[in-house]
């Protein structure tokens, strides 16, 4: 069986300093990685993307699509320079899709978050399920609606690629309000052990969504790398 892909993430939400992880992409030599452009407006977008012209980076196999102001053109770009071969996008019910992105629709995978998207969606917008699972964990948890048939969707509809986060052992209060067990930052190497329970439904590609440094989030992958690929 072939190896999977595991990312470290470059995630641009409200704790991580993204531009401290680009300094870091020729620090570790580091030529591919997951982006995550989330909460970036296209002005910061573009900042984002010189900084990245200016590393040794050679691919991005993951992005993570910002629907609601990402136009195709974007899309295009980091498929011409970077290779990308999957992209997630968020369902419609949680941010707009304001874009037609039916010319890579074979290569768009909707994320489950706290809203699990609906089979329409699916099948309207893309290819199958980005899984994120921490929140899957979280959602099983937390009783989150809809996760208690989020399996039947699993193994309905194609699995292109996945975020793996933390899960704490106390629950936080992230900044849009929910009460969560998963986080984007990581303390012990203990927080990824969840995965365990997912490992017959990981995709080819696993992307990293931390918001620790590159530095730290080696640490992380070598550790998921012991779980998932030996």
């Amino acid at each position: 069986m072939a190896k999977k892909k595991i990312l470290l993430g470059l995630t641009t939400t409200q704790g991580s300093d993204w531009r401290a992880k680009i300094q870091e992409i020729n620090r570790f030599n580091i030529k591919e990685i997951a982006l995550f452009p989330t909460t970036l407006k296209p002005e910061d977008r573009e900042e984002l993307y010189g900084l990245l012209e200016r590393t040794e980076l050679e691919s991005i196999p993951h992005i993570h699509l910002r629907g609601e102001d990402m136009p195709i053109k974007e899309l295009d770009y980091f498929i011409n320079k970077y290779h990308t071969g999957v992209f997630n996008i968020h369902s419609p019910k949680e941010f707009p899709v304001n874009y037609e992105y039916s010319k890579y629709k074979k290569i768009i995978y909707l994320e489950n978050t706290n809203f699990i998207p609906t089979e329409e969606e699916i099948v309207s917008l893309g290819n199958g399920l980005c899984i994120d699972y921490a929140h899957w964990d979280n959602g099983h948890k937390m009783k989150w609606p809809g996760y208690e048939k989020f399996q039947e969707l699993v193994e309905k509809f194609p699995i292109g690629c996945c975020h793996i986060s933390a899960i704490t052992k106390n629950l936080s209060q992230w900044p849009n309000g929910w009460i969560t067990y998963d986080s984007h930052k990581f303390e012990k190497l203990e927080e990824f052990d969840y995965i365990k329970k997912y490992l017959k439904y990981l995709p080819d590609i696993i992307s990293i969504e931390l918001e620790n440094s590159f530095e730290e989030q080696l640490r992380v992958k070598e550790y998921l790398e012991k779980i998932i690929n030996n």
